[in-house]
């Protein structure tokens, strides 16, 4: 594994987009140089090894990960409370680009295990939508989730090195994006 040159840690609520705003990163710095990392796809997997459930389905948006959210969340706790660094250790794993970005930081332990990792490299992305566009994006509060250390871990104690707003205007992210994509240029 090669060491990365910048980690871009992505944090937001559910719906405000940060897979997109990933997605996005990606597709403007080319697969060849960035790659997206996500904590919860060795998080999923594991619980669905040890729960005798379908991985693949628990990647998606379905009502079968809904279904199991709440116990998965729980269990994830679990495991991070025996070793802060479990999930951050699988996810980093064959990643060879010189850019990751990290889509779904939710806890101040994996903004800590990152920095301790890979130091002056990681910067943190807050992603940002108003409630109204997260419920134009099928949003529904559900306590036990929304207001969880999984969904509110980085709400306070970190100073996010850039806010991204993703409220639905193409322009305006596009602007906010292109400057981070520079910036990013400039560390390879």
């Amino acid at each position: 594994m090669a060491a990365p040159r910048s980690v871009l840690l992505l944090s937001g609520k559910r719906k405000s987009g940060k897979d997109f705003v990933a997605e996005e990163l990606r597709s403007r710095l080319g697969p060849d140089v960035c790659t997206i990392l996500r904590l919860s796809g060795p998080l999923k997997e594991q619980y669905a090894k040890e729960h005798g459930l379908d991985f693949e389905r628990l990647l998606d948006a379905s009502a079968y990960k809904e279904r199991f959210r709440q116990d998965m969340i729980r269990w994830g706790e679990e495991k991070r409370r025996a070793d802060p660094g479990f999930f951050c250790r699988a996810a980093v794993q064959g990643a060879l680009q010189p850019v990751w970005v990290v889509s779904d930081t939710r806890r101040l332990s994996d903004v800590e295990w990152f920095r301790d990792a890979y130091g002056d490299v990681v910067q943190t992305v807050r992603v940002v939508a108003t409630e109204e566009t997260r419920k134009r994006r099928n949003w529904v509060f559900v306590t036990g989730v929304d207001d969880a250390e999984s969904e509110c871990g980085l709400d306070q104690g970190v100073a996010f090195d850039w806010v991204i707003t993703n409220d639905g205007d193409e322009v305006a992210l596009g602007e906010q994006l292109e400057v981070l994509v520079q910036s990013l240029h400039r560390s390879l």
